[in-house]
């Protein structure tokens, strides 16, 4: 008895394109899904960035005035010491042990505001004179983009009341204030405000006495 060969039965054309339909659409589906994923992830990843240098920031701020120090020059009109440290409420200039460089010796710091901007810093070393001079030629950096930052300082009375002022004249009340209050708000509704609040460990310098008069004026 004869055998029949076996025929074996291929794709029609029809069933090929269906397939090529299907495998494109499904690839298509999976690269659409794919960049959602990569996009929501870059865009997580900006913002958990963009959290963490603010986070960083505040806390290198803290450090720097944990470490302020009462910085003592001779005035060269008057021949007499003084202490650098300038706080307005939106302006601050002080002298720290603390450099974000890690520099030896001590760093004059001012921190103010330019608007529509943010919070700018500006750095110098400090020597034995006063470093006002050297902070104005400092190339000034963007510290905290979308913010202004405002400034407070907490003071003893001879009563021992502790109050807080929105300035202080190192010049003249010869002393730092007993601390530093730092709030930054927001220059936009999606940010949230941020806040240091430094004690200052080193507030009189051991040879210059305080100007309590000066105190008794803020």
């Amino acid at each position: 008895m004869s055998r029949t060969p076996n025929r074996q039965r291929g794709f029609t054309l029809i069933e090929i394109m269906l397939a090529l339909s299907l495998t494109a659409l499904l690839l298509g589906l999976l690269s659409t899904g794919m960049y959602i994923v990569a996009d929501d992830w870059n865009r997580n990843a900006s913002v958990l960035d963009q959290e963490l240098d603010r986070a960083l920031t505040v806390l290198q701020l803290d450090r720097a005035l944990h470490g302020a120090f009462p910085h003592s020059f001779t005035n060269e009109e008057t021949l007499s010491r003084q202490i650098y440290f300038a706080g307005e409420d939106d302006y601050l200039s002080f002298v720290s042990t603390v450099s974000p460089q890690r520099n030896p010796g001590l760093t004059a710091w001012e921190l103010f505001n330019v608007d529509d901007e943010g919070v700018y810093v500006s750095l110098a070393p400090a020597f034995t004179d006063n470093p006002y001079q050297r902070l104005q030629t400092a190339e000034p950096r963007l510290l905290l983009p979308g913010y202004r930052a405002q400034f407070s300082y907490l003071y003893e009375e001879l009563n021992d009341n502790l109050v807080w002022t929105d300035e202080w004249i190192g010049e003249e009340l010869l002393q730092l204030p007993r601390a530093v209050y730092i709030f930054f708000e927001p220059l936009e509704d999606d940010q949230e405000p941020l806040e240091v609040l430094a004690r200052l460990r080193n507030t009189e310098h051991r040879s210059i006495r305080p100007n309590q008069t000066g105190l008794q004026n803020l």
